[in-house]
């Protein structure tokens, strides 16, 4: 009763109109960066065209799903932009023919620390026994975790967590000497007769460990401009993808002084990309379309650990925090050992206890080659530059007319101030994307979600 008295006590007082316009222009930002100052928009004679002044927001920017669905939102879709311009071209200066070019959807995974409880399903649907001897059903938040929390090795898998974005660059080395031992070069040769593209994005698992997934694709050493070398086809990429993530290796010491050798998983899923608009993400012969795939890693970039219980998603500063959150065993185990881990002089670069939240992971979790496609940056500018655009339309000055832009802002506060406010906006981002989804044609008659 107390809910409904102050959700009715926001929407009647004075300051609410004020406030919903600030709100929906952040698009239900839930954690919105509150500024104080002023702007003016003058043209190069000096005459002013708009000036405002008082309390303005910003949307927070986050990715998370689970902190911002406003700002979670609108990265997906900068994502999508950004990884579909390098897969169909066309766009941002990307050149159509990056559709002839050898292409590859990679996913590579972790390996095994321990055994974990499992939940697989037989061709006909039946559950497969877990190794526990228990029929898990799909939403068991035991799936995932250890079946041995004593003998599952979780100081190599915080290490190999911590550590999986440089085994990504053994990886991403290994490919190109691979690559370049098809073309009859020298590894040192490579980029003067090809240049390997990719974008990757990290994905948590049930097990707390990420994998990444990944477009890769293979051009002549001038960028996606520059036509592939002859002599490398889908089938040689592929071969060498499978060679490279089959010898890249990094050794690291454990505490007590002996060598780790980080790994990647014996799972690797690897599929041929086509340029083709299905409404599967995977056609019948398990070829992944150039469209479905940038919603897929996109979607994949705003995800988080991938619980839904109330895991900290923001760094931690003690281990007593974690008495307040409801944890799987599991994930607990992996956040003391990390922040254990981080309390030691040989591992104090990996600044464990800064990343424990994250379970170890201290990488990007979407990252991309040079030259793969355009940037966030380019893309956000070209939104501003968007909004500038109307801006001064509605004002009637010429979108060609070069104008100067005086902005004189400074932070007041991050956040709503009660908690009525942030469930408020959050509302309004829900009705924005039902709105969104409702109103989006079929897939079969649009190329970007």
């Amino acid at each position: 009763m107390s809910h409904d008295l102050d959700l009715t006590a926001r929407l009647r007082s004075f300051d609410y109109p004020a406030w919903r316009a600030r709100m929906e222009a952040t698009g239900g930002c839930a954690h919105p960066v509150r500024l104080r100052g002023s702007s003016t928009i003058t043209t190069t004679g000096g005459e002013v065209l708009a000036q405002r002044s008082g309390e303005v927001w910003a949307p927070c920017g986050n990715r998370r799903d689970t902190v911002c669905p406003a700002c979670s939102d609108r990265y997906a879709a900068d994502a999508f932009h950004l990884i579909r311009a390098g897969l169909a071209g066309q766009e941002r200066g990307i050149p159509a023919s990056v559709t002839d070019r050898p292409r590859a959807f990679l996913t590579l995974t972790a390996p095994s620390f321990g055994p974990v409880h499992t939940r697989r399903l037989t061709t006909r649907g039946r559950v497969i026994p877990c190794s526990c001897g228990s029929h898990h059903q799909a939403n068991d938040p035991n799936i995932g975790g250890a079946v041995d929390h004593d003998t599952y090795d979780y100081q190599a898998a915080v290490l190999w967590q911590a550590h999986a974005g440089k085994l990504w660059a053994r990886f991403a080395i290994a490919l190109r000497r691979a690559l370049a031992a098809r073309l009859g070069v020298s590894g040192r040769r490579f980029g003067q007769v090809a240049r390997l593209s990719y974008a990757k994005v990290a994905e948590y698992q049930r097990r707390g460990l990420v994998h990444f997934h990944a477009a890769i694709r293979l051009d002549g050493p001038d960028g996606p401009a520059d036509p592939a070398p002859a002599g490398i086809t889908a089938e040689g990429l592929h071969g060498a993808v499978r060679e490279a993530a089959a010898s890249s290796v990094l050794d690291v010491a454990r505490p007590d002084g002996t060598t780790l050798a980080l790994c990647w998983g014996a799972q690797l899923d690897l599929r041929e990309i086509t340029p083709t608009a299905h409404d599967a993400v995977t056609d019948e012969t398990g070829e992944i379309t150039d469209c479905r795939l940038a919603g897929y890693i996109a979607k994949y970039a705003t995800k988080g650990t991938g619980k839904t219980d109330r895991h900290p998603d923001r760094p931690i500063r003690s281990l007593a925090h974690l008495e307040h959150m409801t944890l799987a065993d599991h994930h607990r185990r992996l956040i003391e050992t990390a922040w254990q881990l981080g309390g030691l002089a040989q591992y104090a670069e990996l600044n464990l206890r800064k990343w424990a939240h994250m379970l170890g992971f201290r990488g990007h979790f979407l990252t991309k080659s040079r030259a793969y496609s355009t940037t966030f940056r380019t893309i956000r500018g070209e939104r501003r530059a968007w909004r500038l655009t109307k801006q001064l339309a509605e004002l009637g000055h010429p979108a060609d007319e070069p104008v100067i832009v005086i902005n004189d802002w400074h932070l007041v506060g991050i956040g709503h101030h009660t908690d009525t406010d942030r469930e408020l906006a959050l509302a309004h981002a829900e009705r924005v994307r039902d709105d969104r989804r409702s109103s989006r044609p079929p897939t079969s008659e649009r190329t970007a979600p």
